[in-house]
C-alpha cells in the first residue's frame, strides 16, 4: 500500500464544491462554547457535503483563529448563518420544511443505528452545548431525537465527535447513494 498524495485525491476546488449537490442536511449548533469544536463541525460538514451550519447563541462565528485551527479553511467552503437563539433557528427551519432532530439522550429518542432517513426529506440536526447538551426548550421544539448507542461508562461523546458519527451515518444513507453512485470497494 502507498499513501495517496493530495494531488491524486482529485479534490474539488472551492468553486467546484460550491456548485456540487449537497446532502439535504443542516447542522445546528446550540450554544457550543468551544471554537475548536465549531471548526471541527465545519471540517466535517465540508467532508460530508452538508448544506449549511447554523451557529446559535454563544457559538463562535468566523472569522476566528480558533475555528480556523480545526476547520483548516472549511469555514470558507461550508455556508453558515448565525442566530441569536437556537429556538429562532428551529422555527425558521420548520418554516423552510426541515424535519428537526435533536442529537440527545431523551425519552423516545431513536438509536442512530435504527434510524433510516426518509427520501426527499430535508433534515436539520441539533447538537448541544458541551456541558448541558441540547437545551430542553429546543428539544421541545424538535420533531424527534437521535441517540448514539454507547457501551462505556461516560454515556457522552465530545460534541464534534458526535457530529462526525451522526453525519457519517447520514452521508452513507443519503449522499453517498444518491450523489456519488459508487459501487462498494471490492478490495476491502
Amino acid at each position: 500500500m502507498r499513501k495517496i498524495t493530495n494531488e491524486e485525491l482529485g479534490r474539488p476546488t472551492p468553486e467546484e464544491f460550491a456548485r456540487r449537490a449537497k446532502m439535504p442536511v443542516r447542522v445546528v449548533l446550540d450554544n457550543v462554547r468551544s471554537a475548536q469544536n465549531v471548526g471541527s463541525f465545519f471540517r466535517t460538514g465540508d467532508a460530508f457535503a452538508v448544506e449549511r451550519i447554523a451557529l446559535c447563541g454563544i457559538t463562535a462565528v468566523p472569522p476566528s483563529r480558533e475555528i480556523h485551527k480545526t476547520a483548516l479553511g472549511a469555514e470558507q467552503t461550508v455556508g453558515w448563518d448565525h442566530f441569536a437563539s437556537t429556538a429562532e433557528c428551529v422555527d425558521r427551519l420548520h418554516a423552510e420544511g426541515y424535519r428537526v432532530l435533536a442529537v440527545e439522550q431523551v425519552e423516545g429518542a431513536v438509536m442512530l443505528d435504527d434510524f433510516r432517513p426518509q427520501p426527499d426529506v430535508k433534515y436539520a440536526l441539533v447538537f448541544g452545548n458541551e456541558v448541558d447538551g441540547v437545551d430542553q426548550q429546543v428539544v421541545d421544539l424538535c420533531d424527534g431525537a437521535l441517540e448514539i448507542p454507547q457501551a462505556g461508562t461516560k454515556h457522552s461523546i465530545n460534541v464534534s465527535v458526535s457530529g462526525g458519527v451522526v453525519l457519517w451515518q447520514f452521508f452513507c444513507q443519503i449522499y453517498a447513494k444518491r450523489y456519488l453512485c459508487r459501487a462498494e470497494n471490492p478490495k476491502i
